[in-house]
């Protein structure tokens, strides 16, 4: 780093003192940072004993190696604490309005019969805010309500280095990934706590649609790893391996309190679903994620609403909550046959997404467009939202830059964690060399004014 960052810091910076070194930091821009800082890196070592003695899952290195190669980034996203900030505030804000009556008989009206159902108290775990962040732009691009990666996430804080005592100040430690293992728990807890059930948590299913075969599988067995840490009996299961019978949801001879929900199938409505869809409705199990947080969350439309000032003022949505949401999402509209052309004409500074997408699936930017994909878009049920562009973030001297959003990782309006993940095309994709999650570390303060 002491070559890397600034012409403050020379060959000798490393033997000055941390102040001397932060001092001279202190007015290193986080774009000079996300370019030029190299020396807090992945250590494999580190991350291997993470995966496997500290989790307690032998040879789950060597699969994430396999599987997902490209799963952890070798470096850092910087960001600045205001934006960190700014993001919570959004977060919250967002949370606030779902929460109104009007919006959620609104969007409610329009979504799946079973987003109606009454889910039992739980709220949903993991719910993605994804942004996008440089130092001239700040969006909210995208709300996900079974957002992965957050185990990941916790195994890769614990594998962290750095070479010199200026960045080491940054470096959050090992204990905050402990304490993000402890909230999730407490997060599955409390969903359980909030169906009022009297008796104590004691089974969970983490299911998935063929789940030894889905990309984010290691994460599963350190999920699953996680709960059994904690006393909890943990399986993780295809729907079709579940059962209904005598008012609960087994798999095999376990009866299962709670399914952790990694589905797609926001609706369940899917013949391989109709158990797991029937002890929902049934209120044999607690589901969570579950479709009606789906549909108040993460149903693209709803950004369309949430950007429009006319529809947030007959919401009865606190002006200065409208003023933060108009000012933190990018524009965006339903596309439909009436707006279809003017959209066409101005498709190259636009994205376009599937309404219930996920996975950055079918997502296009608009300059990338072709007439037969457009035609796709006019005939699906696709929003354009006014195009901001990801951060960058360089990897080495050699490489080009890799493109990054930074996802919220929240839960009822709280942010649990903060990660980056870099790619290179037109969508986060973990297929990108040197790409995947990043953690997030909050930049160095600009330099006090001199009195």
């Amino acid at each position: 780093m002491t070559k890397h960052v600034t012409p403050l810091l020379d060959q000798d910076s490393a033997f000055l003192s941390s102040a001397a070194v932060a001092a001279a930091l202190a007015g290193v821009s986080i774009e000079t940072l996300n370019s030029r800082c190299f020396c807090i890196s992945l250590d494999p070592r580190a991350l291997r004993q993470a995966l496997e003695s500290t989790l307690g899952q032998p040879g789950l290195f060597e699969l994430v190696q396999q599987r997902c190669p490209y799963l952890f980034a070798a470096h850092p996203v910087f960001l600045a604490p205001a934006h960190l900030q700014r993001m919570a505030q959004v977060v919250r804000a967002v949370e606030s309005v779902i929460a109104l009556p009007a919006y959620r008989e609104e969007v409610l009206a329009r979504s799946p019969a079973i987003a109606r159902h009454e889910p039992g108290g739980a709220k949903g775990v993991f719910f993605g805010y994804d942004f996008h962040v440089t130092e001239g732009a700040f969006g909210l691009i995208e709300i996900n309500s079974n957002a992965g990666g957050a185990m990941l996430n916790a195994a890769l804080a614990r594998a962290q280095h750095a070479c010199c005592p200026a960045i080491e100040q940054l470096l959050p430690p090992a204990l905050r990934a402990e304490t993000l293992e402890t909230g999730i728990i407490a997060m599955f807890q409390r969903e359980w706590a909030l169906s009022g059930r009297q008796r104590p948590l004691r089974s969970i299913a983490i299911v998935d649609e063929a789940p030894q075969q889905q990309y984010l599988y290691p994460e599963f067995l350190l999920f699953q790893q996680l709960f059994q840490r904690h006393g909890l009996q943990a399986v993780i299961a295809d729907p079709g391996e579940l059962s209904l019978r005598d008012g609960r949801l087994w798999h095999g001879e376990l009866a299962i309190d709670l399914v952790y929900n990694r589905l797609t199938d926001f609706a369940l409505a899917a013949p391989a679903n109709a158990t797991l869809r029937q002890a929902y409705l049934e209120h044999a199990t607690l589901l969570t994620p579950h479709p009606q947080a789906h549909a108040l969350h993460a149903d693209k439309r709803n950004l369309a609403l949430l950007c429009d000032a006319r529809q947030l003022q007959a919401l009865g949505v606190p002006q200065a909550t409208q003023e933060l949401l108009l000012a933190a999402i990018p524009h965006t509209e339903v596309v439909t046959p009436a707006n279809a052309e003017r959209l066409w004409r101005e498709r190259k500074r636009l994205f376009f997404k599937p309404s219930a997408g996920f996975g950055s699936r079918a997502a296009y930017r608009g300059d990338k467009l072709t007439q037969r994909v457009w035609q796709e878009i006019r005939a699906g049920d696709y929003v354009a939202q006014a195009l901001v562009l990801p951060g960058q973030r360089v990897m080495s001297r050699e490489a080009p830059a890799l493109k990054f959003d930074v996802r919220d990782y929240a839960y009822d309006g709280v942010v649990q964690w903060v990660a980056a993940r870099l790619y290179q095309g037109q969508t986060t994709n973990f297929r990108t060399p040197g790409g995947g999650f990043a953690p997030v570390y909050p930049g160095p303060l600009p330099p006090a004014p001199v009195l």
